[in-house]
């Protein structure tokens, strides 16, 4: 029962990014008291490749929290919830790792989001026409769970496959490692493996592409029990997960989130009032989230399903109670806008720079481009002949197409720092572009937009997050850090 009402509750949300795990303190009105970040560790031991260590991931999440839980007792500290990437987590009938990669090292037993291995399982599921594809956009994405399985079991039988017992979602394996309990969230399984929160698995679909081994013990390799986001799972913290935690056994832990959703929650029902927002008085279909960081999602909610060509969803209640949810996407933005900064042969130099000038290098360089911008009318000329086509990690939407490389038209022989500031501008400007095209897509498809909200890393950005202003012509909100 819960106590005094003078008594602080405070709640511990843990976010498993990319690169990094994040935790966060908050009180019961939604306050942020504390929080810490830690990096963890991705291999990439061939292009395409991108692995990662569940064990490596739950030390940060437990390393995390007990730094912000620092100094308050145990008592006060009432719930956990988790979100996560879309990774898939492999693990054997002991709960041991299994390794995803054919150096058989079994520390590596997580298979990222953005690895795209699996590129010809998935144009082999896209070929069947099945009609579970209807609720991915027509086009099965290697970012998708069932073609990384079947690139398991076509590639690591003996190594991996035969040992598998258990295939989790990051966001669950999170929170069976707290609760000890097998049920999957329902925003994990409807979105990344095909689940019908109506129907449940669909059997033909998985015997039709070759995975019908996954049917045995009703689904329990992938998931026989579900249950919904936010929901208590099991009996809270186990004593184990407890001690490693720093936190009280019992404590409740919510049903997990993919990183995404659990972004577009947060900031799709914001309290707009007063700040003359075109969605003020408006129902939250008005909006849209886009969750900006490593790669970027755009998440928009209706009343009723709409099939949106290349755009994964509908899906109901898959982020938010009751709505159908439809998810665009573009592979790598943060990631992109590094590789095409720090590529470039005045990096160095630009580093040099920002240090000097106490600064970030995007803020340094946005700062720079303004300089550059003094003779002309519109900073946004300044790219008028150099142009970016953005899909150096393939495009998840909405042309659906992850074989599709990146292009830079417009280089010359130089090489300044001028230079890179202008593909850095290029790269805003294309990334922004993409946005806009997902959002015709979906427009075109019956949504009705008019409002951007913003997350993620790159919504610290003023300069991506204007560029996305001018190019889509929608407002936007953003969060105040």
């Amino acid at each position: 029962m819960p106590g005094p009402a003078s008594v602080d509750w405070y709640y511990v949300g843990v976010d498993v990014g990319s690169g990094s795990v994040r935790a966060a303190l908050v009180t019961r009105d939604g306050c942020v008291k504390a929080t810490a970040e830690e990096s963890i560790t991705v291999w990439t031991p061939q292009p395409d490749h991108y692995e990662q260590s569940s064990a490596d991931i739950w030390s940060k999440c437990c390393s995390t929290v007990k730094k912000v839980t620092e100094g308050v007792g145990k008592d006060r500290v009432r719930g956990l919830g988790f979100d996560a990437t879309c990774s898939l987590v492999i693990l054997d009938k002991s709960f041991q790792a299994v390794a995803v990669n054919k150096d058989g090292v079994k520390e590596r037993n997580v298979v990222m989001w953005m690895d795209h291995r699996a590129l010809d399982q998935a144009s082999r599921i896209t070929a069947t026409g099945h009609r579970v594809l209807n609720c991915v956009g027509g086009v099965m994405s290697p970012e998708m769970q069932p073609p990384k399985l079947l690139w398991l079991k076509e590639n690591l039988r003996e190594s991996c496959w035969k040992d598998a017992a258990h295939f989790f979602d990051l966001p669950d394996f999170l929170s069976w490692k707290a609760t000890g309990s097998l049920a999957r969230s329902l925003c994990t399984l409807v979105c990344k493996w095909t689940y019908s929160s109506q129907e449940g698995w669909d059997d033909s679909f998985w015997t039709t592409v070759g995975l019908e081994d996954l049917l045995e013990s009703n689904y329990s390799r992938i998931g026989e029990q579900t249950c919904c986001p936010g929901s208590p799972v099991g009996e809270g913290l186990t004593r184990e997960a407890a001690a490693d935690l720093g936190l009280n056994p019992g404590t409740a832990v919510g049903a997990s989130l993919i990183d995404a959703h659990a972004g577009g929650l947060g900031v799709i029902g914001a309290d707009v009032s007063g700040h003359s927002l075109p969605c003020e008085n408006q129902p939250i279909t008005s909006r849209v989230a886009l969750i900006c960081g490593t790669s970027s999602c755009h998440m928009a909610v209706s009343q009723k399903p709409l099939f949106v060509p290349g755009v994964w969803g509908p899906y109901l209640s898959a982020m938010v109670p009751g709505l159908w949810l439809n998810e665009g996407g573009q592979s790598a933005t943060g990631g992109l806008i590094d590789h095409v900064v720090k590529g470039h042969p005045a990096f160095p130099l630009l580093k040099e720079q920002a240090e000097k000038s106490g600064q970030h290098v995007h803020s340094f360089l946005n700062r720079y481009l303004e300089d550059l911008s003094k003779d002309k009318k519109h900073l946004d000329l300044l790219t008028s002949d150099l142009h970016v086509w953005p899909d150096f990690h393939g495009n998840r939407s909405p042309l659906a197409d992850q074989s599709l490389k990146g292009m830079v038209v417009g280089l010359s022989l130089s090489q300044t720092l001028d230079d890179l500031a202008l593909l850095y501008l290029a790269t805003l400007q294309a990334v922004a572009l993409g946005t806009r095209h997902i959002l015709d897509a979906m427009r075109e498809a019956g949504h009705d937009i008019t409002t951007l909200f913003l997350c993620g890393g790159l919504s610290k950005n003023p300069l991506f997050v204007q560029m996305h202003a001018n190019v889509t012509g929608k407002t936007r909100a953003e969060p105040h850090y």
